[in-house]
C-alpha cells in the first residue's frame, strides 16, 4: 500500500488547488470534503474523494486505519469571519472539534506531518504589517479558533511530536472559488453580482484594505510543507504583499469583466480595517512563484467565472444570535428565527 496525502476541504477551493499540486508531484491524494462548500468537479483527476465531514468520528478514523496517511493537509473550515460572530457554535465546531479529531487520528495513526492552514485573522487590529513574531489577538470568532488549532498542534509537538507547519494565507481569490458564497471572499461576491446584473455591495466606506491573494501562489508553497523538514513546528504568513482599498476593487473587478462600476454601499459592519501581512519568513524556507498581480490574477479568474456562470447559494439558516447582524444579512435572521422552537 502506498503512503497517502489526505486533503480535506479538496472539493472546495484551495484545497482543491493544493490537491492537484499534490497529485502533480505524483502522490496518492485523499480528498475528504462534506460539499457544504465546495463541489465534486473540483476533486483533481488521480484524487480519491471521500464525501463526508472531519465532525463524523467514525468516519475519520475509519480512513485513517483503512489508508496508510503519511501527511494531512487541513484546508477544510468554513472561513466567514464576519459571520463567525454570529454562529458561534456552529464557528467553533467545524473550524475547532473538527480540527481535534484529525489531530488526534494524526496521533494515533503516526502521521509525518500535519499540514493546517490558519489565517491572519488570529493577529486582530492595529499591526501591519502583520509578522509571526506578533502576539495574535483575534477579534472574531473564526481567528479564535484557528489560534487555538495552533496552539493544539503546538501542544501535540511537544507531547507526542506530531511535526506540523502552520500557514496564515489572507483574502485568496482565483478558479474554482465558490462565487455563491455571500457572506466570504469578496473577488468572488463582486464577480457574482456583476453576473447577476446587481449593483456590487461594500461595507463601510471601502477604505478598509487587504492583499489579494492568487491562489496559484500559494497552493504550490503549502504542498511542498511535509517536505521542507526546516518548516517543522514553524507558523508562516503566505499571501500577496500589496494591499488594496476594497474600493479599487470594485473598479478592477468591474473593469476586468467589461462593465461600469455600480456599487451600494452599506453600513459599516465590525471588521479588521487593514489587514496584511509580511512574508519575509516563508520565503527563506520555501521557493515561492512571483506574486501575480490583481490584474492578472483577476482575468484568470474572471475567465474562469464566465464559463461557470453565476452561482446561487442558500442563504445560512442557522445563526445563533440575531443581535447586531448586519442589515443586508437580515433575511437570513428571519430563516432561523422561523426554525427555533
Amino acid at each position: 500500500m502506498n503512503d497517502v496525502s489526505l486533503v480535506t476541504g479538496g472539493a472546495g477551493f484551495l484545497g482543491s488547488h493544493v490537491a492537484e499540486a499534490l497529485v502533480a508531484r505524483g502522490e496518492d491524494v485523499v480528498v475528504l470534503d462534506d460539499l457544504s462548500g465546495g463541489f465534486p468537479e473540483n476533486v483533481p483527476a488521480g484524487a480519491r474523494f471521500v464525501d463526508g465531514s472531519i465532525l463524523d468520528v467514525e468516519l475519520v478514523e475509519r480512513i485513517f486505519r483503512e489508508q496508510r496517511i503519511r501527511h494531512v493537509y487541513h484546508l477544510a473550515a468554513y472561513a466567514a469571519e464576519g459571520l463567525s460572530h454570529f454562529i458561534r457554535r456552529f464557528n467553533y465546531s467545524n473550524n475547532l472539534i473538527g480540527s481535534v479529531n484529525l489531530i488526534n487520528a494524526s496521533v494515533n495513526h503516526d502521521v509525518e506531518c500535519f499540514v493546517f492552514t490558519s489565517s491572519i485573522a488570529v493577529y486582530g487590529a492595529n499591526q501591519v504589517p502583520m509578522r509571526e513574531d506578533m502576539v495574535p489577538r483575534p477579534e472574531d470568532p473564526y481567528g479564535i479558533a484557528k489560534l487555538a488549532v495552533e496552539q493544539d498542534l503546538r501542544a501535540c509537538r511537544e507531547q507526542f511530536g506530531l511535526n506540523s507547519v502552520i500557514f496564515r494565507p489572507h483574502n485568496v481569490y482565483g478558479e474554482r472559488q465558490n462565487i455563491g458564497d455571500r457572506y466570504r471572499n469578496v473577488i468572488g461576491i463582486f464577480m457574482n453580482q456583476i453576473m447577476q446584473g446587481e449593483p456590487l455591495t461594500i461595507f463601510g466606506d471601502g477604505s478598509q484594505t487587504r492583499a489579494f491573494t492568487y491562489v496559484g501562489d500559494i497552493a504550490p508553497v503549502i504542498a511542498q510543507a511535509p517536505y521542507t523538514p526546516a518548516a517543522f513546528g514553524e507558523v508562516f504568513n503566505v499571501g500577496a504583499d500589496t494591499p488594496h482599498e476594497v474600493g479599487h476593487l470594485a473598479e478592477a473587478v468591474s473593469a476586468t469583466l467589461r462593465v461600469e462600476p455600480n456599487v451600494r454601499h452599506l453600513p459599516a459592519r465590525n471588521e479588521v480595517v487593514h489587514a496584511y501581512s509580511s512574508h519575509d519568513k516563508v520565503r527563506a524556507y520555501f521557493e515561492c512563484p512571483p506574486e501575480t498581480n490583481l490584474e492578472a490574477g483577476l482575468a484568470r479568474m474572471a475567465a474562469w467565472a464566465r464559463e461557470a456562470g453565476a452561482r446561487q447559494s442558500r442563504p445560512f439558516d442557522d445563526v445563533e444570535i440575531p443581535r447586531g447582524l448586519p442589515p443586508a444579512w437580515q433575511a437570513t435572521v428571519a430563516r432561523a428565527r422561523r426554525t427555533m422552537p
